[in-house]
């Protein structure tokens, strides 16, 4: 199965059993919860990459090298390669098959290739500590077995964290001008628009974590 077919196929199967999940415990949907849904779907997968980063993080150097060969040989993108390429079913989880997730990025971003960067620290901090707490909100905000208020102060936490994290690593990404080794393309594709989304979304989130303390209850969120 290609790579990026596979990581697709998980995102929209953690999204939908959450929002399967909401409509057979309350019997409606709503677009707050939607979303949600997939943010945290989205980010336990990336959890994952991310303890790939640190585990196979001598491979990334090594392999980041191929990668950058590969492309003056072939033209071809790597990260395009590596998603379009197949995986057995037997190694589909294996951290060395995901850790060319990590070299390929590095071809835009070589902070992935160095462990003493800002990028490669905060990843590897996402992958080992937010699961936990991502489980637990993505509970909360599809059954509401917690108390709104906690629930709130919890996702208050976490979206602070996100949208800090992500805005520092635009931050870092300009302050290093790695945005004038690559085109104006591919900063769109592989930086810009994935951390729009993790910045807009958790600062989003804050909105929602505000109104579950304040209210006292899971209105915002349609129950």
């Amino acid at each position: 199965m290609p790579a990026g077919l596979f990581s697709a196929l998980i995102i929209a199967i953690l999204t939908l059993l959450g929002i399967g999940a909401r409509y057979y415990v309350h019997g409606d949907l709503n677009a707050i919860h939607g979303l949600f849904s997939l943010f945290f779907s989205t980010n336990l997968l990336i959890c994952y990459w991310e303890a790939c980063l640190y585990l196979r993080r001598d491979y990334i150097e090594k392999r980041a090298v191929h990668w950058r060969e590969r492309r003056r040989e072939t033209g071809r993108t790597p990260a395009v390669e590596f998603l379009t390429t197949r995986v057995p079913l037997r190694r589909i989880l294996s951290p060395t098959v995901w850790a060319d997730a990590w070299a390929t990025y590095s071809m835009v971003d070589e902070s992935y290739a160095d462990r003493r960067t800002f990028g490669f620290t905060v990843d590897i901090a996402n992958g080992f500590f937010t699961p936990v707490p991502t489980l637990v909100l993505y509970a909360a905000f599809t059954f509401g077995f917690m108390p709104a208020v906690v629930a709130g102060i919890l996702a208050a936490m976490l979206f602070w964290q996100w949208t800090y994290v992500s805005s520092l690593y635009w931050v870092s990404f300009f302050v290093a001008g790695r945005q004038a080794l690559i085109t104006k393309g591919e900063f769109l594709v592989y930086v810009g628009a994935p951390n729009a989304f993790w910045v807009l979304c958790p600062a989003f989130g804050l909105y929602v974590a505000v109104r579950l303390i304040l209210d006292g209850h899971y209105g915002v969120l349609g129950f």
